[in-house]
C-alpha cells in the first residue's frame, strides 16, 4: 500500500508540477483553447474570406479585390494570435517568454498587414496619378515593402533583447566596404531612379539609344531595363546607359515624317517641274492620311541642282504615329508622285556619267 501511495502522491506532484513548473490540467485547458481557435480560424477561412473573395470578383472595383486578396494571409493569421493569446492567459509562467511570444506574434501581425496593405493602395495611386509613371510607382512600393519588413524584423528582435544599434553600425562599415566594390551597381540604382522620375520612357515605349539599342521596352528593373529589339530578340541594357547618352522615344511622336528627294531629269521643262510640285501639294493636302498645320509643316520645292538630276525636296507628316500604318501611306503616295510624273510626260532621273570620245585626226 504505502508503494501505491508513493506513487499516488509522485502522480499528483507531476500533475501539479507539470512542464517547467506548469500545471498539466492548465495545459491541457490551454491547448484546448488554442485548438479551439484553429478550429474557428477554419471556419473563418472557409465560410468568411472565401465567400468575400467570391463577392468582390463579380465587383468592377479594382480596390476592392486587390485589398481582399491581398489581406487574406493577415486576417488567416489572426486568429492564430487571438488562440494563443488567450490559451497562453490560463497558464501561470513565472517567466516573460510567453508575453514575449505573445508581442511578437501582434507585432508580426501588424507589420505583414501594412506590407500587404500597400498593394491595394497602390491600385488608387496608379488610376489618379498623373505625376507619376506606373514603374516609378511600382520601385516606391517594392522599396516601401523592403522597409516595412526591415522596420518589422528590427521591431521583433527589439522585443528578444537583441539591440539593433550595433547592428547597424556594422552593416553601415559593411554596405561602405560594398559600395567601394559596387560603384557600377549604384550607378545603375541611381540612373534606374533618375529614369524614372523623369519619366523618359515607359513600358511600351519604341525607344532609339545610338550606339546602344533600339526597340520597345519591356520591363525597367533597379538596375537595368529590358527592351525587345525588332528582330525579337531580348536585350538587358545597365540604366546608366540611358542617363549618359541621348534617349530619343519614338513612341512619343506627335506625327511621323516623310523626307523625301524626288530626283527628276534635266531635260524636265519649268512648266513640267511646276506641275509636278503642285500636284503633289494639292493630293496631300486633300488626303486625309496627311497633317497639314502649324506643327506640321508641308513643303514641295525645288531643292538644287544635282549632278545628275534636278531634286524637288518633300517635306510632310502623316496623322498616323503607328509603323505599319505609315508604311502603308507612304506606298501610296510612292505610287501617285510616280503617276503624277509619268502624267507629265517627265522622267526621274538616275546616276549617269557623259563619256566623250577625241578622235584623232
Amino acid at each position: 500500500m504505502n508503494i501505491l501511495e508513493n506513487f499516488k502522491d509522485l502522480f499528483l506532484e507531476v500533475w501539479k508540477n507539470g512542464v517547467s513548473g506548469i500545471n498539466i490540467s492548465e495545459i491541457i485547458i490551454a491547448l484546448a483553447i488554442f485548438i479551439f481557435f484553429l478550429f474557428l480560424r477554419g471556419v473563418f477561412s472557409k465560410f468568411v474570406v472565401k465567400r468575400l473573395e467570391k463577392y468582390v470578383l463579380k465587383t468592377t472595383n479594382k480596390f476592392d479585390n486587390s485589398l481582399v486578396f491581398s489581406m487574406e494571409g493577415p486576417a488567416k493569421f489572426f486568429p492564430i494570435v487571438l488562440g494563443f493569446f488567450v490559451s497562453t492567459s490560463f497558464l501561470t509562467v513565472e517567466s516573460n517568454v510567453v508575453d514575449i511570444i505573445n508581442r511578437s506574434l501582434i507585432t508580426i501581425l501588424i507589420f505583414w498587414s501594412f506590407h500587404q496593405i500597400i498593394g491595394p493602395f497602390s491600385v488608387v495611386i496608379k488610376s489618379v496619378g498623373s505625376l507619376l509613371s506606373r514603374d516609378l510607382i511600382n520601385w516606391i512600393i517594392k522599396a516601401i515593402k523592403v522597409l516595412i519588413l526591415i522596420l518589422g524584423a528590427a521591431a521583433v528582435l527589439e522585443l528578444w533583447g537583441i539591440k539593433i544599434g550595433p547592428i547597424i553600425a556594422g552593416l553601415g562599415l559593411f554596405g561602405v566596404a560594398v559600395a567601394l566594390g559596387a560603384q557600377d551597381l549604384f550607378k545603375n540604382l541611381i540612373s534606374g531612379i533618375l529614369v524614372l522620375v523623369e519619366r523618359r520612357f515607359q513600358v511600351g515605349d519604341w525607344i532609339f539609344v545610338d550606339g546602344v539599342i533600339e526597340g520597345t521596352v519591356e520591363g525597367i528593373g533597379f538596375r537595368s531595363t529590358v527592351v525587345r529589339r525588332f528582330d525579337k530578340s531580348l536585350a538587358t541594357i545597365p540604366n546608366f546607359q540611358f542617363a549618359e547618352k541621348a534617349v530619343i522615344n519614338n513612341s512619343q511622336i506627335t506625327n511621323r515624317r516623310i523626307n523625301w528627294i524626288i530626283g527628276v531629269e534635266y531635260r524636265t521643262t519649268g512648266e513640267q517641274l511646276k506641275n509636278i510640285k503642285d500636284q503633289i501639294e494639292s493630293y496631300i493636302r486633300g488626303n486625309k492620311d496627311f497633317a497639314v498645320n502649324d506643327n506640321a509643316i508641308l513643303s514641295v520645292k525645288i531643292d538644287q541642282f544635282a549632278a545628275s538630276s534636278i531634286d524637288i525636296k518633300l517635306i510632310c507628316f502623316t496623322k498616323t504615329k503607328q509603323y505599319q500604318e505609315w508604311m502603308n501611306v507612304k506606298d501610296t503616295l510612292a505610287l501617285e508622285i510616280k503617276n503624277i510624273v509619268e502624267k507629265n510626260k517627265a522622267s526621274f532621273a538616275f546616276p549617269s556619267t557623259s563619256v566623250y570620245v577625241e578622235k584623232n585626226t
